[in-house]
């Protein structure tokens, strides 16, 4: 349902201020180029999970300020929404969120980001309830949007995506993959942010990976087909990459890291990841070399060099590390890893050798969010402390922490020029560098 409307948000704002392997054939990858922006990004913006190149690096023109406190952040707007773990996405001149309410119906809505005034709402029935073990926290909505600057693409929990025209909020396509494979719910709900590239969206969804016509939702291939349910069904979301000269999309489901053909959907190379209860949960990061790092809960750091012999592919571990992490993928600088574990301590691990460089005494929340402007790296916690670090592997130096929420901030932070954009539990705080 369409709803051009703004009284029903329960909206405030607040003005408050004027925000080696096969080394030598690697190269930047077309499908989406490591080190610059992904199809649709401009500076500015935030159009996907993760940022402009999906790997937590603001753009290029961004730099972060030394200090979190009033006289360099300052909020220049909150709205009041329903609960929702998705980050924003963020365009020239809208914010869009999305939000689970009462425990029924998801909601998208867009906001003008200059000054939080409700432009659309468009909304479904899609609720579910996750196991009683995750029950804490909540059952709404977790996966991020992508947006290629004319269309978004929204993932709802109980296993759809739909493509909303950005300009008013209208319906152009629905996917609901159970109706389409004959999967089952994810126990979880659909968890899996999607991927834009060209005219094809990529996503963990129905129990696999798919591949669809952005313009239509229409399948293009669909493969790493799993059981769904409690044990299938991926927490992860796709990467592009281009290892040993080729094309791919990395993905891990449950189970498996794998390098998958963007064109055919032909699995290049696969190998099982130790996990506790399958627990793969970040994105699979991909390091100079062709190599691939992964962390797991009760399965520890690993790193996996992918090599090839003409169509011949091979995936070999190369490093184990005991460190663990959880639910956050790390900031990968100049061949060092810098991870949030799971015992909520933040880590530098260097990535040739395994060595542990530093681990920190103090603890960053349950989930932390990363992202770097290539000196120094910006994390979120869920408790709503944000905090700044330099990234170095010398030592573990904070520059400032601020308690930015008092409300649960699991959705990955965002930052787009001079704003940074906080998701919180039930609200939605646009804050200014200065």
């Amino acid at each position: 349902m369409h709803r051009a409307v703004a009284a029903d948000v329960g909206l405030w704002v607040v003005l408050c201020c004027g925000l080696a392997g096969c080394a030598a054939r690697s190269g930047p990858s077309q499908l989406a180029p490591s080190t610059q922006p992904a199809d649709g990004q401009a500076a500015g913006q935030w159009l996907q999970w993760r940022g402009p190149t999906r790997d937590g690096r603001v753009a290029a023109d961004v730099t972060f300020p030394e200090s979190l406190q009033d006289d360099r952040l300052q909020l220049l707007w909150r709205a009041e929404i329903a609960e929702g773990y998705s980050s924003p996405i963020v365009t020239a001149d809208r914010i869009f969120t999305v939000e689970t309410l009462d425990k029924q119906t998801e909601i998208v809505r867009a906001f003008n980001r200059a000054t939080g005034r409700q432009i659309w709402a468009t909304d479904w029935a899609g609720s579910m309830k996750v196991p009683f073990f995750a029950a804490r926290t909540g059952s709404w909505v977790r996966s991020t949007p992508a947006c290629d600057g004319r269309y978004l693409y929204v993932g709802g929990m109980r296993d759809v995506l739909v493509c909303l025209d950005i300009a008013d909020g209208k319906v152009r396509w629905k996917v609901d993959f159970m109706a389409r494979y004959g999967t089952p719910l994810p126990s979880f709900g659909l968890v899996c942010s999607p991927l834009v590239v060209g005219d094809h969206l990529y996503i963990q969804a129905g129990a696999s990976l798919v591949k669809l016509d952005k313009h239509t939702g229409n399948e293009v291939w669909r493969t790493l087909e799993d059981g769904g349910a409690m044990m299938g069904s991926a927490f992860s979301s796709p990467m592009p990459a281009r290892l040993c000269g080729k094309d791919q999309v990395i993905v891990q489901t449950r189970r498996l890291l794998a390098g998958v053909d963007p064109d055919t959907g032909r699995v290049l190379w696969s190998t099982e990841v130790e996990a506790s209860m399958k627990m793969n949960i970040l994105n699979p990061a991909v390091i100079e070399g062709d190599r691939v790092f992964t962390s797991t809960y009760g399965g520890g750091s690993m790193v996996y060099a992918v090599t090839r012999d003409g169509e011949k592919w091979s995936v070999t571990q190369v490093l184990q590390s005991p460190v663990q992490g959880y639910m956050s993928t790390p900031i990968i600088l100049g061949g060092h890893a810098y991870l949030h574990r799971r015992n909520q301590k933040l880590s530098c691990l260097n990535l040739l050798t395994g060595q542990e460089m530093w681990t920190t005494a103090e603890k960053f929340g349950e989930y932390s969010s990363l992202i770097t402007d290539g000196n120094r790296i910006l994390g979120l916690s869920c408790e709503g402390e944000l905090y700044l670090f330099v990234a170095t592997p010398e030592k573990f130096d904070l520059l400032d922490t601020r308690q930015i929420s008092q409300s649960p901030t699991w959705a990955h932070v965002t930052v787009c020029g001079d704003q940074l954009i906080v998701r919180e539990l039930k609200g939605l705080a646009v804050y200014r560098w200065r």
